[in-house]
């Protein structure tokens, strides 16, 4: 980094939660019933999108017809049954990070695709929420990732300048997004590992949370 660290900011799904999964058992179960098998898989390609990307990308596989909405609300009422049932753990080393950049007096943000409500709503539950200084979604910018516009507005919103701010992502379409932002990426992949174009972006790639901590330590004190 260019210059001192001073601020973090976090993706949400499949970094701070293990949600992702859920997600994707959401789909199938919805597909299912709508008559679409394995859609489930298109979570592959979509993962960073918000839900005008996602109608998008949904729409040009499956054709103009494809119900959107009614996917959408089966996805949503499912996603809550398992969560409800089940839970939504945090990814391992999730507190130990937070509580590090705290201690550090860093600001922290959330920068995800996913909706206000429903985003507000996990970290609430999850016991995290208060340790973020804000939290932007998918439905408070105009651009999804990989455009940049959701980074650059958290580091506006936090007063730090891009290259002050750590961006954690767990995909390549974010990991793009915080690249073309500026910032530092630091992939932990969830569900997609990198290939030979997102390797060239990020500056440091681990295995968790508690990984990820370790290695802002060195770069705190270099």
């Amino acid at each position: 980094m260019r210059q001192k660290i001073k601020a973090l900011v976090f993706d949400m799904d499949g970094l701070l939660f293990d949600s992702e999964r859920v997600v994707q058992k959401s789909w199938e179960k919805a597909g299912e019933k709508l008559g679409y098998l394995g859609i489930g898989q298109h979570i592959y390609n979509t993962l960073g999108f918000n839900v005008v990307r996602r109608t998008e990308y949904f729409r040009q596989v499956f054709g103009e017809t494809f119900p959107m909405e009614e996917f959408n609300e089966m996805t949503r009422k499912i996603f809550q049954e398992i969560k409800e049932k089940e839970g939504v753990p945090l990814k391992p080393g999730v507190k130990e990070i937070l509580d590090f950049g705290k201690g550090r007096g860093w600001r922290m943000a959330v920068a995800t695709s996913s909706r206000r409500e429903y985003s507000l709503e996990l970290l609430k539950t999850g016991g995290i929420l208060h340790y973020f200084d804000t939290v932007l979604c998918g439905d408070m910018v105009t651009k999804a990732k990989p455009d940049p516009e959701i980074y650059e507005k958290a580091c506006s919103l936090l007063h730090v300048l891009p290259e002050e701010a750590v961006a954690l992502e767990d995909s390549p379409n974010g990991i793009r997004a915080a690249f073309a932002a500026g910032m530092c990426p630091v992939m932990v992949p969830d569900l997609v590992e990198p290939n030979e174009e997102i390797k060239k972006l990020y500056q440091i790639k681990v295995k968790t949370l508690l990984e990820a901590k370790e290695e802002l330590k060195k770069l705190a004190d270099t």
